[in-house]
């Protein structure tokens, strides 16, 4: 990124660990899995019937009842985090050009829960029954049309779906805008609800989900040799972004800079990483190289580490491969070892995972890790949190289909 550096002034967070930074943080650091037998649905007879649910959500005394019933699940997590971002930053968007803060939201799935009923009264009632509001509940972008509208903001809004990588690539493309000139303020992050039958159902044939059923709290263990599979999770986070000179000017209290990201793709799979870690380790040089950080200079890795086979070993081939002689001495966790994979919302809320990392100079560990596997050979802040100096740290996210974003933060001092 050129053209002057990219604080970030505001954080906001939906998780099964938290409604707010310092209560997800809190989790993080003590290393408390979010897992648990799912409760939103009957999930008997499924693959894996385990999840990191969000279960005491309740938007209304922050949307409003009327706006709640009008917005999905997804969409009500994107704007309570978003309207929590901007109070932290202590921005107030009425003394803004409306037209100058924008949003870009991450989704990868939308509204399955009103998917699955809209297609059930189909079936059973036939066509022209339905709720005339189920297209602008379901289609992914609502989550970053209604911040929109919550927030008052008419800038540049965009809705992103790459898979799991969504909400990496909301904050990266958000971080282009200002730096074109096309905003000077940017609401972005990742959002996701999609723990439905459908989706839980289409994941577990898929074979990605773990089966630990019967110890859910012990399910997600990346890089550990035992991993068989991911749990999935929910939830949403939202970052303000502006240029440093304007938040200095404000006399913001800025958390981190964004100081660089990379974007490429695999070209090989719909589903399977490209075994050697190429692409994936081209997008965390060209992440340090806009940054222009050496590879001497990243202190913290927060991974993809989804907990599945082939995500962790090529994770683990992908950073040897950008960091060299460096990897050995890196700290590499996965949140997702406490928090579940929450899809196209997982970018976003490790990359707020890794900003409160360089805020606290402390690196959340990776659970659940009690046996090597030979081919994941890094160093994995195993089970227990770690203080350490944090100057730079790279939160990847990596998407079916081989979208692969990493974004490089920078501690303030």
């Amino acid at each position: 990124m050129k053209d002057g550096r990219i604080a970030v002034t505001g954080l906001g967070v939906c998780t099964a660990l938290g409604h707010t930074p310092e209560a997800l943080w809190e989790g993080l650091s003590a290393g408390r899995s979010a897992g648990a037998p799912i409760e939103g649905f009957d999930a008997e007879g499924h693959i894996s019937r385990i999840a990191a649910e969000i279960k005491d959500f309740d938007p209304s005394p922050v949307l409003g009842r009327k706006r709640t019933r009008r917005m999905a699940r997804f969409s009500q997590m994107a704007s309570y985090a978003a309207l929590q971002a901007v109070a932290h930053a202590g921005i107030d968007l009425a003394e803004q050009a409306r037209d100058r803060a924008g949003v870009v939201v991450g989704t990868a799935a939308g509204d399955y829960e009103n998917l699955e009923e809209q297609h059930r009264i189909l079936m059973e009632k036939g066509p022209g029954n339905g709720f005339p509001l189920a297209v602008p509940l379901i289609i992914p972008n609502m989550s970053s049309a209604n911040v929109g509208i919550d927030l008052g903001i008419s800038g540049p809004n965009l809705g992103v779906a790459t898979a799991c990588s969504s909400g990496a690539h909301a904050l990266a493309m958000a971080a282009m805008l200002i730096r074109s000139g096309a905003a000077d303020i940017m609401v972005a992050g990742g959002a996701e609800a999609a723990i439905r039958p459908l989706t839980v159902n289409a994941y577990g044939c898929m074979g990605v989900l773990t089966r630990r059923n019967d110890d859910p709290a012990h399910a997600s263990r990346p890089f550990d040799a035992g991993r068989d599979g991911f749990l999935i999770g929910e939830g949403a986070a939202m970052l303000v972004l502006e240029r440093e000179e304007d938040a200095r000017r404000r006399g913001a209290d800025i958390l981190a800079y964004l100081d660089g990201a990379g974007m490429t793709a695999d070209a090989y799979s719909i589903a399977i990483p490209e075994p050697d870690g190429a692409a994936a380790a081209a997008a965390m040089t060209m992440a340090m190289k806009d940054a222009g950080v050496g590879t001497d200079g990243v202190d913290y890795i927060n991974a993809h580490g989804t907990s599945t086979s082939a995500n962790d070993r090529t994770e683990t081939a992908a950073i040897h491969r950008a960091l060299g002689a460096d990897a050995d001495r890196v700290a590499v966790s996965s949140t997702k070892s406490m928090l579940g994979h929450t899809l196209g919302a997982a970018g976003a809320i490790e990359a707020a995972a890794t900003v409160l990392t360089l805020r606290h100079q402390v690196m959340p560990p990776t659970i659940n890790y009690e046996t090597p596997d030979p081919e994941c050979d890094l160093d994995y802040v195993p089970n227990t949190a770690r203080e350490g100096r944090v100057r730079a740290a790279i939160s990847n996210s990596f998407g079916f289909g081989g979208q692969n974003c990493s974004l490089l933060f920078s501690s303030v001092d």
